[in-house]
């Protein structure tokens, strides 16, 4: 079966062709620029993740939020476990941008703070 879809490690936006067996294994790649664009291909249709970026609330600070993001991608069926766990997370403060808010969630990144509120 062929799978059509764009990559997005560049901005060149290569478009890719890839054949899957009925394994979902990818047998191969087509219209990538470059390697990058193969391996985009094959992590995106067996294993694909996601950055995940939100907000928290703020400890203290009614209508605060504080602006998160995992560190590394974290597997696409997770987000929305793990914006449920996020639901209920108190940053407090001072936080500063890249501390901790949530560590090692899912055993795949740390949750960090992408601004400083003092």
């Amino acid at each position: 079966m062929k799978k059509e879809l764009t990559c997005i490690v560049c901005p060149i936006g290569c478009h890719l062709c890839a054949e899957v067996n009925e394994k979902n294994e990818v047998i191969s790649v087509s219209g990538n620029t470059c390697p990058r664009g193969k391996a985009y291909a094959e992590a995106e249709l067996t294993h694909p993740t996601r950055t995940l970026t939100t907000t928290v609330a703020v400890d203290g600070r009614e209508g605060v939020m504080l602006p998160v993001k995992t560190d590394k991608p974290i597997s696409k069926e997770n987000l929305l476990a793990a914006m449920e766990i996020l639901r209920s997370v108190r940053a407090s403060l001072p936080v500063k941008v890249g501390d901790v808010v949530l560590a090692d969630l899912f055993g795949e990144a740390n949750v960090v703070a992408t601004a400083t509120i003092e």
